[in-house]
Formats: structure tokens, sequence, C-alpha cells
């Protein structure tokens, strides 16, 4: 097995990493004349160690640029996967056309791309997965990344402090001042600000986008995903203090997940049930959610029949149509007593598929605490209360007095009041058993027989 070799911490460049880490191109033979005697040595062009592999990573390096492009280029040939995670670059690393993945999550791509010598006619045509996690690039920067990137599907964007979103050119009749505009960081401060959103899609071809543990609180942000990212599919917006949800035209469809929002009201939950195409929603450790206003089972019940195109809530398998059913009905009663102000508008859609619903009974199935039980011992007997909730061990341990024996030499046997005289009575001989398993009700009689000992001799 070969040993790992760190890498030192010093590293510059991408190109000095892989150096590094793979070694120098290798010379394919070498020759030497020694006292007249011509030794020939044949060395592989390229050992196992010196491939570099088609996933490359090199996290945590110190890597701060890419290298000369050239060499970077020919020892990268074959690389689709590449993790650059917590490293120091600055900027897009540009000399891997046939990359596939992407991972430059926790380095500081703080400069914008337009100030970067990058060649705008580069495209990276089979770059679907792009991760740039905790990098605090700018809106511009993820713009024009973008705009290299015909063939990507799935874009991470999380931990980036974002509290807007700037993705196109809107028409809008601000009244703020041209500088206040340029800061895009921040939300305008203007209170005439209706934008007028024209926008030619460029990045039609995003279906996922991963945008937990930003700062977004209104929904209006999230809607304008909607109109840059046209076909998405799954948005996550986990750890995301959204307040209020809001539908509109263009907004995002398809899976929505927030765990951890600031929903506090069931109007926003109903906001959802506009979405058509949403199907699948996760909505955990939002006040909402863990409100004591019901247990968990009727929560998750109120959020289905809120939810009728949703088809799988909180992740597990799909809302069957029974469980749905069920759903709708349990929310017709929890709101029939209430005020009719009370009554959310959904309320009336299942009275019309259901009808009016009678209150459920109130039946209380459990069992019998306690019932009157006949011992018999011998040529003894007497009738008992006795609590069902015993274990077998347990009942034998409280009828030694009466049986006058030991519980470990007892064996009990079960009579039902309502078998057949011929049936065998049944012996419990499971000791953790409770005694309500057996169904025991007043009247059935528990024999107490002796265990007799069994000698075993040697002839």
């Amino acid at each position: 097995m070969s040993q790992h070799h760190p890498l030192p911490f010093n590293m510059s460049s991408l190109l000095e990493a892989l150096e590094q880490k793979y070694g120098e191109s290798s010379t394919e033979s070498e020759g030497s004349e020694d006292e007249g005697i011509s030794v020939s040595i044949f060395v592989p062009c390229k050992s196992p160690r010196a491939v570099v592999p088609a996933l490359l990573v090199l996290n945590d390096c110190d890597i701060a640029t890419a290298g000369e492009k050239d060499a970077l280029i020919a020892k990268c040939a074959g690389v689709e996967e590449l993790d650059l995670a917590k490293n120091k670059l600055n900027h897009w690393p540009e000399h891997m056309p046939r990359l596939k993945f992407v991972n430059l999550s926790f380095n500081v791509l703080s400069t914008p791309l337009r100030e970067v010598e990058v060649d705008r006619s580069m495209r990276w045509q089979q770059l679907q997965n792009l991760v740039l996690n905790s990098t605090y690039i700018c809106w511009e920067s993820v713009q024009d990344i973008l705009d290299h990137l015909p063939g990507l599907e799935e874009l991470h964007l999380s931990l980036n402090d974002y509290n807007n979103v700037y993705l196109y050119d809107e028409k809008s009749n601000c009244t703020c001042t041209d500088s206040e505009n340029d800061n895009r960081s921040e939300p305008c401060s203007c209170q005439s600000h209706t934008p007028e959103v024209k926008v030619t899609h460029k990045h039609s071809g995003i279906r996922i986008l991963h945008f937990r543990g930003n700062l977004i609180e209104n929904w209006k942000e999230v809607r304008k995903l909607g109109y840059a990212f046209p076909n998405l599919e799954t948005l996550i917006l986990a750890d995301c203090p959204i307040r209020s949800l809001e539908h509109e035209e263009g907004a995002p469809t398809g899976t929505t997940k927030g765990r951890r929002a600031s929903l506090s009201a069931w109007n926003d939950i109903e906001r959802l049930s506009k979405f058509p195409a949403l199907e699948c929603v996760r909505v955990q450790g939002c006040p909402l959610w863990d409100s004591n206003e019901c247990t968990e089972h009727e929560r998750r019940q109120l959020f289905i029949a809120r939810l009728p195109n949703v088809k799988t809530l909180n992740g597990g398998g799909k809302i069957t149509v029974d469980e749905r059913e069920d759903a709708e009905r349990a929310f017709i009663r929890y709101y029939m007593d209430k005020p009719e102000s009370d009554r959310p508008e959904r309320y009336l859609d299942l009275v019309q598929i259901h009808g009016k619903l009678d209150p459920l009974v109130n039946v209380d199935l459990r069992p019998e605490k306690r019932v009157k039980v006949k011992f018999s011992c011998g040529s003894n007997s007497e009738v008992k209360s006795v609590d069902v909730y015993l274990t077998v061990t347990e009942l034998k341990s409280k009828l030694e007095t009466f049986a006058g024996f030991s519980a470990a030499r007892m064996r009990l046997y079960y009579v039902d009041q309502e078998l057949p005289d011929f049936r065998v009575p049944e012996e419990m001989k499971y000791p953790s058993k409770r005694l309500y398993s057996y169904n025991i009700r007043s009247g059935d009689e528990i024999i107490i027989d002796f265990k007799k000992k069994i000698n075993h001799t040697t002839k």
C-alpha cells in the first residue's frame, strides 16, 4: 500500500500542487556508458502516481493561482471533476475545458470576474455541477460565470451572506441616485421601487439550486431566482430566515426545502398550494412546524390537507391516497368547531369533496386496567383482582404466598372462560409477556402448577 505524502502548506499555484503530488514529466529512457559497456534503462512514460486522475481533489493546499497555462492544460487533460475547496483562490480557474464538476467552496472569490484576464470566448460546455458555497462571490461574477457555462444543471450558492438577488437586468421607476443603486449588496431603499421585469433568460438549463444559509428574508428576492432560472425544479432554502411567502407568476416551482425558516402562519403554507408544479416540500425547524398546538402527526395532516399537489412532505415515502384522504378528513374535523372567521379557504374546498363530517366518537381501546381472575393451585382456589399490565414474571412473584412455593418453581396456565372444555389451557411461558396480551378478562382462570425437579441419574 502506498504511503500518503501530505502536501506542504506553502503552495502558490495549482500546477505546483499537482507536480508536488504527482511528480513532473519523466523521460522515456536513459542510456549510459561505463568502461565500454552500454547499459539501457527503460523508464515508463508515466507511472501510476504520475497520472493525474479524472477526479482531482486538492483541498486546503494554499493554492492561490492556476499556474502556467500550457503546462496546466497538458497535465490536466483528463480531469473531469475538480475539488479545490478551502484554498486561497480569488478568481475562477479557466484552463480545464473538460470539467463536469467543480467545487470552489471556501475560497474567497471576491475579485470581480470582469477585472480578471479571462478568455471571453472560452465555454465549459461539459460543466454540469458548480459549487460556490461560502465564496462570497458577487452577483456580477456569478452572472459572468454562468454566461460561460451553457450546460450547467446544478448550482450551489449557499452560505454567501446574500440578502438580495441580482441575476438579471430590470426596468424600474426607482428614484434612488445612481450611486445608491450601484451597491448591489444592499436592497434598494426607494419606496417607489416597482420593477417591470423584462428578462431574456440565459440560464434555462439550471434545474437544481442550493441557496441555504443566506440572509434572504423577503420572498420577493426568492422570486427573482425563478426569473433567472425559469426551468428550476429543486430549490433548497434551508436556514434562510424567510418571514412570509407570496405567490407570483414566474416564481420557482418543483421542490422547495426550507428548514429553520421563520414561517409562523398557516397562510404562508397555503400559498405553497399556488405553485401547481410543486411536488416535494421540506418544512422543518420553523416556528409553525415546532408549534405545540398539536401533535406531530396532527401537524403533518394539517400540512398535507393544505397542499393538494404535494406528493412528498419532509422526505420519506410518497403521500398515499389513503393518507391524503385521512388528512383531509382530519382537517375538516379540526376546523368544524372553530368560528367561521377562523376557517381557511381550504376548509370549504374539502367540505365540497368529502361533505360535512360527524365528530369522531372518542372510543378508549386500552385494555381494562384490573380484572378479577380465579387462581387455582391444587385443591385451593381464590378470586383475585390483578393488574393486566403485570408481566408473567411479576405475577409469579405475587403468587408465591398463595401457592406456597417460589416463583422459580411455578408454571402458569391460562384458561379462557369462553373456550370449550376440550381445549388445553395455554401455558404462560414467556417471562416478559404482559397479561393483557393474553386478552385476560374477568371470570377467566389461571392454574398454578408446581414445576417438578428432574433428577438426572448416571448408569
